[in-house]
């Protein structure tokens, strides 16, 4: 886990409690990957390096303790404190997490990720392919797990959810290369790609906070919504990252969404606020005979500067 950070004094015990729970799910995600085939532990050993902010398990912990705070069922008198079912569905959202960026560096055809080098890169395709399948096996085992009616609603919304990551990368494949993609149908595939799984990580912590009612069920949409938009927010964010970040820094391979004909925010803006010349030009930076140009980045940067498009992303992010 990465060091504490400056935080107002009052702030730090909670830190301190986060900080611990996420090591306590780093140890069951460790614990449901276990195989008794040495491959297959170095495999997983290897995805274990994925990991980063942890930002789906830290909702979970964070939604269920605010949650039990807005109304929610306290466990004992401990001022921060959730059940072991948090931390199997905070488990539970990594591994889904971990699976489609395996997934991702396939589609993409990464070969860095967390400044190493992606399952694709060491063993094929058809490795990382399964290896990602492996992961979603674990994450709904582990999630049928949670006893209870709970449970049950746990085991739904991780199989929904699983159905609407997939559908949104479908809807991006189908749109590869499609200069007049709009922004309505681009923030239906960040919804559906990225913000489902961090909506479905807020909803599980508060869930399990809560006792079964109507507004529990209110309160709880509630997170679901909270976690959509931060969502789209940090899918907005990611996608100015492989614009403008280097892979020193960033961690991953960059310019990939670009290459593959994927079309994000600052692009479609630019394109469809750009006069027919320079909208010209840039539909000559993205074509496939200048992917392979090593000046075609800060080029096609430059026009996206020239249209207030990287600006316009930002502050739809902040919005």
């Amino acid at each position: 886990m990465s060091a504490l950070i400056d935080l107002p004094t009052n702030l730090l015990p909670l830190q301190r409690f986060v900080v611990d729970a996420l090591v306590r799910v780093e140890a069951r995600f460790d614990a449901q990957l276990r195989s008794d085939l040495l491959p297959v532990r170095r495999l997983c050993q290897h995805v274990e390096r994925y990991r980063g902010k942890m930002l789906r398990p830290m909702l979970v912990v964070l939604c269920g303790l605010a949650a039990r705070d807005a109304g929610g069922e306290a466990e004992g008198d401990d001022e921060f404190a959730i059940s072991d079912d948090h931390l199997s569905l905070a488990a539970v959202c990594e591994m889904i997490h971990m699976a489609t960026l395996v997934h991702d560096d396939v589609l993409d055809e990464a070969d860095t990720r967390r400044r190493g080098d992606t399952v694709n890169r060491l063993h094929g395709n058809e490795t990382a392919v399964i290896l990602g399948d492996y992961l979603l096996s674990a994450a709904y085992h582990l999630c049928s797990g949670v006893p209870g009616e709970a449970g049950r609603q746990a085991s739904l919304l991780i199989g929904r959810t699983g159905m609407t990551l997939c559908a949104g990368e479908l809807l991006q494949l189908h749109h590869r290369d499609n200069f007049s993609l709009d922004e309505q149908t681009y923030f239906e595939i960040v919804e559906r790609k990225t913000g489902s799984l961090i909506a479905a990580a807020c909803r599980l912590g508060a869930l399990h906070s809560l006792a079964d009612s109507a507004a529990a069920s209110e309160l709880a949409a509630r997170f679901e919504k909270y976690g959509m938009k931060l969502g789209v927010a940090f899918q907005i964010q990611d996608d100015l990252l492989d614009l403008t970040g280097t892979q020193s820094v960033v961690g991953k391979s960059v310019g990939k969404d670009y290459e593959l004909g994927k079309l994000t925010l600052p692009i479609i803006h630019h394109l469809a606020s750009a006069d027919e010349a320079r909208r010209g030009q840039t539909l000559a930076l993205l074509s496939e005979h200048t992917r392979d140009d090593d000046h075609a980045p800060a080029r096609l940067i430059g026009a996206l500067e020239s249209t207030g498009s990287i600006v316009y992303a930002r502050a739809a992010a902040r919005a």
